[in-house]
């Protein structure tokens, strides 16, 4: 609960992060009359923003702060000379940047009513994308800006879908739930060979997401696949796909950290693929801390593989280029499980950042490549 005096009235509203941002300890009321300059020296102090004038310009006012962040970022890079920074390092600051930016923009709050409506001028109506994001809203809260444009955009990206060609259909990402916009590794997982055990049999997608690798694999023809997430909003939203695509009869969710009981012929999993600790649910999705889900895959894969089966990792190498893990680590995490690789099929991704040069991490992208490792046991 936050609690603020304007008017001369004490005033309370819950305090609402999906992302999972601690509450401001420090909150001012501001209005269209609060200069963008005055606004972000607010916010790099740590005093948050209780937006009262028209949401529109509330809108601009972000914008205006993001233009300043920027700026500074800028206005450093030259004091500095731009000079070469190597991975890790240049790794580690571009997090702490986007820590850092992250922080400020959200200090500009939006209020809500009980009942999910914004009593600003011009404000939009949320409440159909709150609800998806965070359930109840029957009492008065706030909201960064920040967070409240994710989720609209979250709620756009559930109505609209993304398209999957190796489906010829659309998944609908859940908010929180990382969307399969990258689609090189359905594509890696949608082209290799099935197990000849699978064909017809039993495949485990460990970590299904939105469960876009579940549905490739049931398409494919194999008859039974069992899903596993330990997110509840990943096991709604598979779920919800898998009813979409009407493959309720050929697959089953799970609720597990990894494996489900059992063994399978095939076992597929798509790990976050640097190791780092994740700022939001949704960064779960990319930053492994410590290698947690590669490892805990790796170690134990072999007993859950049927005699002759196989199991698929799904990964990109980013981190090797950032320095993160080596090749030779994760080749010896492979041995040590008692696995050996039986192939692996290669792609590069074709997303924007992977040709975007300003990118302080633009070297490591451009040379980074997505694979599927076909491993057995007898390492």
């Amino acid at each position: 609960m936050i609690e603020w005096r304007e008017a001369g009235v004490v005033r309370a509203a819950r305090w609402r992060s999906p992302g999972g941002a601690p509450a401001p300890r420090r909150v001012l009321v501001a209005d269209d009359t609060l200069a963008a300059d005055v606004a972000y020296r607010h916010a790099c102090e740590g005093t948050a923003l209780i937006w009262r004038g028209d949401f529109q310009n509330a809108r601009q006012l972000l914008q205006a702060l993001g233009r300043r962040i920027d700026r500074k970022v800028r206005a450093g890079d030259k004091a500095g000379g731009k000079a070469f920074v190597a991975f890790p390092e240049a790794f580690h600051r571009k997090r702490m940047a986007q820590a850092q930016r992250v922080r400020i923009l959200g200090m500009l709050l939006i209020p809500f009513d009980a009942g999910g409506v914004i009593p600003l001028r011009r404000a939009p109506d949320v409440r159909q994308a709150c609800g998806e994001a965070y359930g109840n809203c029957d009492e008065a809260h706030l909201i960064s800006l920040r967070e409240l444009l994710g989720l609209i955009g979250a709620h756009e990206w559930r109505r609209r879908g993304v398209s999957i060609p190796a489906l010829g259909e659309r998944i609908y990402p859940h908010y929180g739930v990382f969307s399969p916009v990258r689609g090189e590794y359905v594509d890696l997982v949608n082209e290799a060979s099935l197990p000849v055990a699978a064909i017809n049999g039993l495949a485990f997608d460990i970590g299904t997401g939105t469960g876009v690798l579940t549905a490739v694999l049931a398409r494919r023809g194999v008859r039974r696949v069992v899903a596993t997430d330990q997110d509840e909003r990943a096991l709604v939203c598979a779920r919800d796909n898998i009813e979409r695509l009407g493959l309720n009869n050929s697959v089953e969710l799970i609720k597990a950290d990894l494996f489900p009981p059992g063994r399978a012929p095939l076992i597929v999993c798509n790990p976050p693929w640097v190791p780092g600790k994740p700022s939001s649910a949704l960064e779960y999705a990319v930053y492994d801390p410590d290698n947690r889900m590669l490892r805990g895959f790796l170690a134990g894969l072999a007993a859950h593989l049927e005699a002759e089966g196989e199991g698929w990792l799904i990964l990109s190498d980013l981190a090797e280029h950032l320095k993160l893990r080596s090749r030779e680590t994760l080749q010896e995490w492979i041995g040590n499980a008692g696995l050996k690789v039986l192939d692996r099929h290669d792609t590069r991704p074709t997303h924007a950042r992977a040709t975007d040069p300003d990118d302080p991490l633009h070297a490591a992208r451009a040379a980074e490549i997505t694979s599927l490792w076909r491993l057995v046991c007898g390492g």
